[in-house]
């Protein structure tokens, strides 16, 4: 029985040794292959990230040194030039541009007559829509990017009673766009219009060649009341100047809707699209934000 016990110890304990010496190796090898896991890992995220910085980095570079030329709305201006175009430059250090504002009738007409333009973004679908019907605009590229209110507004110092957009007419002079080529004078006819208030105040109207025109009138006190867009009233630099009293009713006119679009001739396609694609990135459309206007939903 002793001879018996004595060899079953004897097994026991030679396979504890033998379990004790195989569980080294196999810890090793588990340990091994984690640590081979996460390296290949780590590698793996090193070359997507060093991937994507190099893609970054062509997709600038392919840009290479241009400059394009944006005709834009005159209400675009102050964003465009304190924000937009910097923040597009710094992002694209081979491309500059270059803005030219004015009323988006007359950018249509200059651009149907051969302004080298490469982007045009309007204060008004329908100019933006005659450019496009002619072939003017690639139609691919349009977008319907922002939305602005129009409003009325006095000098700041005035004690006009003019209370709303109906009261307009109790003004002795008003300034407005002109609706031929002005889309804020295209809107202040529409709301005017369906408020029965148009055919009795054009004896005391003057017309605005921009909306900054119609701005800088009213502000001077030139004119006792006029009506232009939200964003001009409250962020232009005479917006100390006048007095925002009211929007124009609800249901009185269309959305004031600002597309944007690459022009057909343009020779630099690729930086133009750039440019529009950037307008409507998170980044700009908040720098829209502080100037008045809002992302078109």
């Amino acid at each position: 029985m002793k001879k018996q016990f004595a060899v079953v110890m004897a097994a026991m304990m030679a396979a504890g040794m033998m379990a004790g010496c195989s569980s080294k190796p196999q810890e090793t090898t588990a340990a091994a292959t984690e640590a081979e896991t996460a390296a290949e890992e780590t590698t793996r995220a090193e070359t997507e990230a060093e991937t994507e910085t190099e893609t970054e980095g062509e997709a600038k570079a392919d840009l290479g040194e241009q400059g394009i030329l944006v005709a834009a709305a005159a209400s675009l201006k102050n964003a465009y030039e304190d924000e937009l175009i910097p923040m597009f430059e710094e992002q694209y250090p081979g491309v500059t541009v270059e803005g030219t504002y004015d009323s988006s009738g007359k950018l249509q007409t200059q651009i149907e007559e051969g302004l080298e333009a490469d982007v045009f973004m309007s204060a008004a679908v329908k100019q933006m829509k005659a450019l496009d019907e002619e072939g003017m605009i690639a139609s691919d590229t349009i977008v319907d990017l922002l939305e602005n209110k129009i409003v009325l507004i006095v000098p700041a110092g005035s004690d006009s009673k003019i209370d709303s957009f109906e009261k307009i007419g109790d003004a002795a002079s008003i300034a407005l766009g002109d609706p031929e080529s002005v889309p804020a004078g295209q809107y202040a006819k529409e709301a005017l219009t369906n408020l029965n208030v148009w055919d009795s105040i054009q004896d005391k109207v003057s017309f605005g060649t921009n909306v900054t025109e119609v701005l800088s009138w009213v502000a001077a006190g030139s004119a006792d009341a006029g009506i232009v867009y939200l964003t001009d009233a409250t962020t232009s630099d005479q917006f100390d100047q006048v007095k925002v009293i009211g929007y124009a009713p609800e249901g009185s006119v269309s959305k004031v809707i600002y597309p944007v679009g690459v022009v057909s001739a343009s020779t630099k396609k690729d930086a133009a699209q750039k440019f529009v694609d950037y307008l409507g990135t998170d980044d700009a459309l908040s720098f829209f934000a502080e100037y008045g206007f809002t992302a078109n939903k």
